[in-house]
């Protein structure tokens, strides 16, 4: 099983006290989600989070802390290079580049940012996986594959579908940059999929990196993020400790949880699995609202 080094935690929000707090009890930066071009008419009827950042956003965050700060712009089209000098004059310190198909797009994109910031994509496309070695093969900060969006691009119905059936693993084998799929909640969460099943998959992979979302920030009500956070870290360790038999189980376990009933259909968001926490979930009538810290949660004192 591979070892990680780390899995480093990435929240999107855009409050700033609850960003500043989730850092502080551990995690590695915040996303602020520009992307929504195309989204409505892509995602419609999926239950999925489609945010509405802006440019003022960015600037508060990175006013906020002096953390890692990513920034999801808009997949490749005319205005991507107003959005990188705006995203840069905010102050992010990375750009992720979304719904990409192919080179060209991420080469011309490698060139407007022009060494000012790191620059990762998103593989959620039927065209980008095929192409996953030659993407790999540029100067990228971060690869992350979207498995809503990849369901959605493959008319499929199953979520989670390229985690069992060797697509990842095969795109995983080819990236040598830091990656990331899926998304996380506390594990004792995760609902068709328990997230303990998830967070065991991503440390078998050796994932770098991943998100905390919409379950996350939902299942955090109540409870102290400087309790939790170092909480979930030591929970990936304890995986990332585990015998190759219990890796091997583990493993079995979270097949099965996929392709159990229950699992299937459309709606089923990567985090519209409700609580999996695979990248957005859906948390419908929760109360909670995107990017922002759930009401009820008593924040401890950053030190």
């Amino acid at each position: 099983m591979p070892k990680l080094t780390a899995v480093d935690l990435f929240l999107f929000t855009v409050d700033t006290a609850w960003g500043r707090d989730v850092l502080a009890a551990g995690a590695a930066g915040i996303v602020v989600d520009w992307e929504r071009r195309g989204k409505h008419r892509r995602q419609r009827g999926e239950g999925t989070q489609i945010n509405a950042d802006t440019v003022e956003d960015l600037a508060r965050m990175r006013a906020a802390t002096d953390g890692r700060l990513l920034c999801r712009i808009n997949g490749y089209g005319p205005w991507t290079a107003g959005e990188v000098d705006d995203a840069l004059a905010a102050g992010a310190d990375e750009i992720f580049l979304p719904m990409v198909r192919g080179t060209e797009e991420v080469d011309r994109t490698l060139d407007l940012v022009a060494g000012r910031c790191g620059l990762g994509i998103l593989i959620e496309t039927q065209d980008a996986v095929d192409q996953a070695a030659a993407l790999a093969r540029r100067p990228l900060a971060r690869i992350y594959v979207g498995l809503n969006d990849l369901r959605i691009d493959r008319r499929s119905t199953e979520l989670f579908r390229p985690l069992v059936d060797g697509t990842v693993d095969a795109v995983r084998a080819e990236v040598g940059q830091p990656f990331g799929v899926g998304g996380l909640t506390l594990l004792e969460g995760g609902s068709p999929v328990p997230s303990a099943l998830l967070a065991a998959e991503l440390v078998r992979m050796g994932t770098d990196f991943t998100f905390l979302r919409r379950s996350f920030t939902a299942d955090m009500a109540g409870r102290d993020p400087f309790v939790e956070v170092p909480r979930l870290l030591a929970d990936l360790d304890g995986l990332r400790a585990a015998d190759a038999a219990t890796a091997a189980a583990r493993r079995a376990e979270f097949v099965a949880a996929v392709e159990g009933p229950g699992v299937e259909g459309p709606g089923v968001e990567g985090p519209g699995v409700q609580g999996a926490g695979v990248e957005g979930s859906g948390v419908e009538g929760s109360g909670v609202t995107a990017g922002r810290a759930p009401a009820a949660v008593p924040v401890a004192a950053s030190a």
